[in-house]
């Protein structure tokens, strides 16, 4: 079922793309409308001279979520949360003070590690983006 969306999500996009970005933008809207099953991913964020941590939070459209955001985390974070449909899962922890900056993230959807990164020394880490395991 999944390689039936996912063809389906392609041959959407394609089509348009075809009509026009506008017609790109609404053929997606249509399939995460379509795709309204939904999905629990944990994020996790370890290291230390973490600033703040950006995140999908469920909220928006599929290819415009919402970006949750927290200041001065405790580390080790952890948060839950809900996505739907064809939303990307991602987690961007973003440390300003690079000389010092240690910073890991990781998403689990039941139990299994969808995505995992870490970086030492950098403004931010690049953060984690893993596709949605019911559109993929």
């Amino acid at each position: 079922m999944n390689r039936t969306i996912r063809a389906a999500v392609c041959s959407i996009a394609v089509a348009g793309l075809a009509l026009g970005l506008s017609s790109c933008s609404e053929a997606v809207d249509q399939v995460d409308k379509a795709v309204d099953e939904t999905y629990e991913v944990t994020y996790e964020v370890t290291g230390k001279n973490v600033d703040s941590i950006d995140f999908h939070g469920g909220g928006g459209k599929a290819m415009e979520p919402k970006i949750e955001s927290v200041s001065k985390p405790k580390l080790p974070w952890t948060k839950t949360v809900t996505l739907r449909g064809i939303m990307p899962a991602a987690v961007m922890p973003v440390a300003a003070d690079p000389e010092g900056a240690q910073v890991a993230c990781k998403i689990t959807y039941k139990g299994k590690v969808l995505e995992e990164q870490s970086s030492q020394g950098l403004a931010t880490a690049g953060g984690c983006t893993a596709e949605s395991p019911i559109g993929g």
